[in-house]
């Protein structure tokens, strides 16, 4: 190894030692959402990506309509945008409801009113991670790097100086209003999905087409 690379090799080490939980955010049951005081920490999930959830008892193959509201951006203190644009926010909320309609067509005729048989979808994007610019790819191919990252991509962790998003999702019968089911999230792309690592909300992008496709397998 030559002392270059030897330096480099070290250089992420101690990247990863102080950065190893900056993006690990943790998300919050938002005391703003409507659902909040049905939310209960959801022991059964040790991934963290759904941290709260609520869930009545409910027969999703009764159902084979879907409706999507607007996408709503949280306003309470307790968001978790840092110091994210509003323009970065409008962006983001606008590919979820776009991905998350995308998702919903393959497993729901889509409907714009409220009738038997359909589901009312609400999402609240609470809040969002950008990536850490050049450091976040560059951590890809770093030899440190790639060991945290392996150990990360393992245990369905978050790569290293790497973006998330998180929302609240609830849903409802739409033809009598009663919650199904509501629930925090967070999702991220895989730590080696090095296209999510270029940009500063492709993390964030990627982890919203992760939560659309989870959200359907559950509605199965």
């Amino acid at each position: 190894m030559t002392v270059r690379s030897r330096a480099s090799g070290l250089a992420a080490i101690a990247v990863a030692g102080l950065c190893g939980g900056c993006n690990t955010m943790t998300p919050v049951a938002y005391s703003e959402v409507a659902s909040a005081r049905y939310l209960a920490p959801n022991a059964s999930d040790s991934s963290g990506r759904v941290p709260y959830r609520y869930a009545a008892s409910a027969d999703w193959r009764s159902y084979d309509r879907a409706m999507l509201d607007p996408v709503v951006i949280y306003r309470g203190r307790d968001h978790q945008f840092g110091d994210m644009s509003e323009q970065d926010k409008v962006k983001l909320a606008a590919y979820m409801r776009s991905r998350f309609l995308e998702s919903l067509s393959a497993r729901f005729q889509l409907v714009n009113q409220r009738g038997p048989n359909t589901l009312r979808v609400r999402l609240t994007l609470t809040g969002a991670v950008t990536n850490t610019p050049v450091l976040g790819t560059a951590s890809r191919f770093d030899f440190a790097g790639a060991v945290y990252n392996g150990v990360q991509s393992a245990r369905d962790g978050e790569g290293l100086l790497t973006g998330s998003v998180f929302y609240a999702a609830e849903i409802f019968d739409a033809a009598n209003g009663r919650l199904l089911n509501a629930f925090v999230s967070k999702q991220y792309p895989t730590p080696y999905d090095i296209k999510a690592s270029v940009g500063a909300l492709a993390a964030a992008e990627a982890g919203i087409d992760k939560g659309a496709d989870a959200l359907v397998a559950q509605l199965q």
